[in-house]
């Protein structure tokens, strides 16, 4: 696994390489923005580990101009700045992931692992499912060309589902990624935001894609699924 550290500050990036070459990473360095957005673009890496305050291109700018250029390598951003508008700006431009200095070294290497289980080949810029679209930079959902509103946390579910289409989703799975992991109600908030994005993915197009399966969770299929190939899933 090869890993792109991004900090101006030398000995900290120094010492990073060398913790994370020890754990069996390839790293390599960069130690400003632009040498890190020419860096991710031009090469193949499986993670970006990336400080905020960067000389000639701030950590914003290259996470948003990598996702423009298309470029999904997951983004683990490693700060100082700890405001929660710092940590949600970061992740609503692209990033996947926070951590803020000073940090624990052991936690580094858990979140990044965690983010390398989580990666699947590569993300589409417009994720589709059949005839079923999302765009998660213009956040506009399709369907047979039709654009569809949905509320964003209907948004996020379906996002989620669609980055794994096939694949059943638990609701514990669902809340630790649509909600957040310290999220504290009813197991059956899922149950209802499944029924209002069946509601509006489904039901007016005279389509069964999104199906419950029994006892074990929710699962998005391709329009043209057939009856028997969905025959265990009921409606909620």
């Amino acid at each position: 696994m090869r890993i792109l550290v991004v900090d101006d500050e030398v000995n900290l990036a120094a010492s990073l390489q060398r913790g994370l070459s020890a754990e069996g990473f390839l790293v390599d360095v960069a130690y400003d923005g632009e040498e890190a957005l020419w860096a991710a673009t031009e090469q193949a890496y499986d993670l970006v580990v990336l400080d905020l305050m960067l000389p000639k291109l701030n950590g914003y700018k290259v996470v948003e101009r990598l996702r423009q250029r298309g470029v999904w390598t997951p983004i683990l951003m490693l700060t100082a700045k700890d405001g929660e508008y710092d940590q949600a700006d970061a992740l609503d431009l692209g990033a996947d992931d926070y951590l803020t200095k000073p940090f624990s070294f052991v936690v580094l290497v858990a979140h990044i692992r965690a983010l390398l289980r989580r990666v699947v080949s590569e993300r589409p810029t417009v994720l589709e499912v059949g005839d079923l679209a999302l765009d998660p930079v213009t956040r506009v959902v399709t369907r047979q060309g039709t654009p569809v509103p949905l509320t964003p946390r209907e948004f996020a579910l379906l996002e989620y589902l669609m980055r794994h289409p096939g694949e059943v989703a638990t609701k514990s799975e669902l809340i630790d990624h649509v909600w957040d992991t310290n999220f504290d109600g009813p197991l059956n908030v899922v149950e209802v935001y499944v029924g209002y994005l069946r509601k509006k993915i489904d039901v007016p197009f005279n389509v069964q894609s999104l199906a419950t399966v029994r006892g074990f969770g929710y699962r998005l299929d391709p329009v043209g699924a057939s009856r028997s190939a969905i025959g265990s899933s009921t409606d909620t």
